[in-house]
């Protein structure tokens, strides 16, 4: 028996906490691929999906997943798609899949900006119920050093844009982002915008450079300093412990030294205490032998 293909191109990423959702492919690549340290989307352009392919994936959906609740669009950031066409789609997930609660998707912080409140409450009307975001750090230094094409200004007038319209959103901070000397600077900055926004989880991967990004050649020609490990460790403390909102803490991914998971403000003592005790005892390289093992995100 041979069984219909879904359309996936690329690299395909979603959440962990996004495991049990049916999968669709809005688009693929990303829309920027100017950021320096990611090698996630090598050799993918930007696509975005037709409607008319989509629909045919939904066909498929609906004859082998009648009844999905929850959908994840794929892609880097399928948010980039203009409010009229990510309407058309979730018209289109609403007829195939009238058993639907919710769906999400990646999004960059500019992704959000050419939409108006009006029009977020409208998607969120039509079951949007969360975006992952990429804000990386809220360190202006950093963020233009990264190419990131925004500053921490619109990462705090954007998401504020989500927590009018309703929008529950997730962010992902990228310890360890600013080199060598930056850690607790890049930290102060963004526990200092994340402070007045409301974001659900976030979630913290620690920066791990690979020969296909840009940030690879700056570290061989001495241009960037990656950051110790031990003063990443300090920099995570330091973030959790000027946090004064309610917020899930989601840091067990693969290039953590420290996993730890938690919600604050109940569990802040316990997380920060896990890392005082890591950077008292762990010798900085056996950590680094830690990064250095990893081969894939």
């Amino acid at each position: 028996m041979i069984y219909p293909q879904l359309h996936f191109t690329g690299q395909i990423w979603r959440p962990p906490y996004e495991a049990n959702s049916q999968l669709l492919q809005l688009t693929s690549g990303c829309t920027w691929h100017k950021c320096k340290f990611c090698s996630l989307y090598q050799g993918t352009p930007f696509r975005m999906s037709p409607l008319s392919e989509v629909e045919e994936d939904l066909k498929i959906i609906r004859q082998w997943q009648p009844r999905a609740r929850r959908v994840y669009l794929t892609g880097a950031n399928p948010f980039a798609l203009s409010y009229d066409r990510l309407t058309d789609v979730a018209l289109l997930l609403r007829k195939y899949l009238p058993h639907l609660v919710s769906f999400g998707m990646f999004a960059r912080v500019t992704d959000i900006s050419p939409k108006s409140v009006e029009e977020l409450r409208n998607l969120r009307h039509l079951k949007l119920d969360s975006i992952n975001i990429g804000i990386e750090t809220a360190h202006d230094q950093t963020l233009e050093r990264m190419n990131k094409g925004y500053q921490a200004a619109d990462i705090l007038e954007q998401l504020s844009k989500l927590d009018e319209a309703g929008i529950r959103y997730n962010v992902f901070y990228l310890n360890g982002l600013g080199g060598r000397g930056n850690g607790v600077a890049s930290a102060m900055a963004t526990a200092d915008v994340l402070n007045r926004l409301h974001p659900c989880i976030i979630n913290i991967v620690s920066l791990t450079i690979f020969p296909e990004s840009r940030l690879y050649q700056d570290v061989i020609d001495g241009t960037y300093v990656e950051e110790p490990e031990i003063e990443r460790l300090i920099e995570t403390r330091t973030l959790i412990e000027r946090l004064t909102i309610k917020t899930n803490i989601l840091g067990h991914h693969v290039s953590n030294t420290v996993p730890i998971t938690g919600a604050l403000p109940n569990d802040k003592a316990a997380i920060l205490a896990e890392f005082d005790k890591a950077i008292t005892s762990f010798p900085e390289k056996e950590l680094k032998a830690y990064r250095d093992s990893i081969w894939h995100l």
